[in-house]
């Protein structure tokens, strides 16, 4: 079975879809690789190098001005520059770079968990060496699919053969991402997943819209018995602990980082959305960031016959709307 999530972001004025845009712009570059550590050849705007704690980062560089950071270990998106220079995503003070522990901030991945379980929290995805499947550029735009397989440590906890493909693209103000599980199993499996998106923010002056309506999970002040509810408000803030799960979302949100920057989330095929801030459990930094997440908190199916017979694709995009110097 083949499920795709795509997380995404596209350019200012202008929509772009990771598929359809391929169709359009399949004027690649020629001739033009980066020779990496490893003397693998990459796409231009594509290079591997050394990050923290000597772990392998992939340096995305769009000929827009954009730039974006992605560690191998995690699959974890770790920065998102726009061409001014700002920093769209956050990475806490306290992140380990260890290969051990998951890197706390940017983009982790959830699965095959989300949350509490029968397994360590929010899955093994978060980590795990993630390898380089493939690399291109279209028109300026670096594109990166990483690749993570099961193995015996993901065995451990969770007895099934898979296959996860995550693919990035970076534009000038926008990030793609597509995230397609694949069951590689001889038996169907069942998962949840959620990309847990840390942006940069002054958590003071942030604002979300877009969720009036929606069913909730809160988990304040329990989170092993969230209170169900509606949302009334139009624009929701942050002036202290934050942590609900928002049911049957809608495809887009418009999230204010109080930074003076404005972006446009729009998914598809997310089911749910999460809204998180620490407060005073994270004294240290949690007036510098919020995290907004598409999830898929409920049971997704995952049959052999269904994979082989249905193309189910999903897309999650951020847009920089405005993005003052």
């Amino acid at each position: 079975m083949a499920t795709s999530v795509a997380m995404a972001s596209s350019p200012l004025g202008r929509t772009l879809s990771p598929w359809t845009s391929n169709r359009r712009l399949r004027r690649r570059s020629v001739g033009i690789a980066v020779a990496t550590l490893d003397q693998t050849t990459y796409a231009q705007g594509v290079k591997i190098t050394e990050g923290n704690g000597g772990l392998p980062k992939v340096n995305l560089v769009s000929s827009h001005g954009s730039e974006a950071e992605i560690y191998l270990f995690g699959g974890c998106v770790t920065s998102w520059k726009v061409p001014n220079g700002k920093d769209l995503l956050f990475v806490r003070p306290d992140a380990v770079f260890n290969g051990k522990k998951p890197i706390s901030g940017g983009i982790p991945h959830c699965f095959p968990q989300f949350g509490p379980g029968p397994m360590q929290q929010h899955g093994f995805a978060r980590n795990m060496s993630w390898s380089i499947a493939d690399s291109d550029n279209i028109e300026g735009d670096p594109i990166l699919t990483l690749e993570l397989r099961d193995d015996p440590y993901s065995r451990s906890m969770w007895d099934f053969s898979f296959q996860a493909l995550y693919k990035i693209r970076l534009h000038s103000n926008s990030l793609y991402t597509v995230l397609t599980v694949t069951n590689t199993d001889k038996k169907p499996f069942s998962f949840t997943t959620a990309l847990h998106t840390y942006f940069h923010a002054s958590i003071t002056g942030v604002s979300v819209k877009g969720l009036k309506g929606c069913k909730t999970l809160n988990k304040d002040p329990d989170p092993s018995n969230p209170l169900v509810g509606k949302e009334e408000r139009e624009v929701i803030t942050f002036p202290g602990f934050v942590d609900c799960v928002y049911l049957d979302a809608p495809q887009e949100l418009q999230l204010d980082n109080g930074l003076g920057d404005v972006l446009t989330i729009q998914n598809t095929n997310w089911s749910d959305a999460v809204l998180w801030n620490p407060y005073l459990q994270m004294e240290a930094c949690y007036r510098d960031f919020v995290c907004v997440e598409n999830a898929k908190p409920k049971v997704e199916s995952a049959s052999l016959f269904v994979i082989r017979k249905a193309k189910n694709k999903k897309l999650f995009r951020m847009e920089a709307v405005k993005v003052h110097e």
